[in-house]
């Protein structure tokens, strides 16, 4: 099986990015894992696989593989990715299009200087929601890691986070920290840590350890989660600028009950093919 894919990234997030639309996709978690090693195979986060969606009114449909072949719920970088992706390709003329994830429907907008805005739907805090082993929902929760306890902050953003406030993210041990995190048995499905430096009220540093990928450049729905964190703390104003190591984001959120607008690029790489 030969596929043609496109190799993206969004502010160092990369993805290798392959149209199922036009093309038959059938890959196992063995051959996406052997794909994303950085040394035998294309190498990238996550791989994102774009396809036809069955629901009226909806575009597409997205689906998102960690580099292990593990399927996850949402990626906001990809997302900015996927939208460029079906435009570029010409599988959509659409600047905004809806496309179905595993937990909800986005809308990303490409934006006339190339950046592209998603809408990535509305914070869910409850515990069963991200999930969260907790009896109550709380701005704030203790987590003890390594002995010690940290407070944190749970949100789905179609994905779980749990997001800490820190004095300095180059001093903060994410390495350390973040696989004890994410896979701490108070979340069953494994979490997102994110590590969250204040600047000022619309500003902010950030490192994410993902589920299942390590510590990437940048992660888009860690920023959103951060910036919600942020505000609910009383911390943070409704727009804020999201500083990753990959690059910045642009992140708004009016509140409660209210959508998460995400602006950033996507870039291509290049385009190949691969036999399988």
């Amino acid at each position: 099986m030969k596929l043609k894919f496109s190799k993206m990234q969004g502010l160092g997030n990369d993805f290798m990015v392959i149209d199922g639309v036009r093309q038959q996709v059938t890959l196992s978690s063995e051959q996406i894992g052997q794909l994303g090693d950085r040394h035998f195979g294309i190498g990238f986060d996550q791989l994102l696989l774009v396809e036809k969606s069955s629901t009226p009114g909806i575009d597409f449909r997205y689906r998102i593989f960690n580099c292990d072949g593990s399927e996850v719920e949402q990626c906001g970088n990809g997302s900015r990715c996927f939208s460029r992706f079906v435009f570029d390709q010409g599988l959509s003329d659409k600047t905004e299009i809806a496309v179905e994830t595993a937990k909800g429907v986005i809308y990303p907008k490409l934006e006339s200087d190339g950046n592209v805005t998603v809408n990535m739907g509305v914070p869910r805090f409850k515990p069963q929601e991200i999930p969260f082993q907790a009896p109550d929902e709380a701005i704030i929760d203790p987590l003890i890691v390594d002995g010690q306890v940290y407070d944190i902050s749970v949100v789905s953003m179609g994905n779980p986070h749990a997001v800490q406030v820190v004095e300095s993210v180059d001093d903060a041990p994410v390495l350390e920290h973040g696989p004890l995190i994410e896979n701490h048995p108070r979340f069953p499905q494994k979490v997102n840590a994110g590590f969250m430096q204040i600047i000022s009220r619309r500003q902010i540093r950030l490192r994410v350890f993902e589920r299942a990928a390590g510590e990437t450049l940048a992660c888009g729905t860690g920023a959103c989660a951060a910036v919600v964190t942020g505000i609910r703390r009383g911390l943070l104003d409704e727009t804020v600028l999201v500083h990753t190591r990959g690059g910045d984001l642009h992140i708004s959120w009016a509140g409660t009950g209210q959508p998460v607008m995400m602006t950033g690029p996507a870039v291509t790489v290049f385009e190949g093919s691969i036999d399988i």
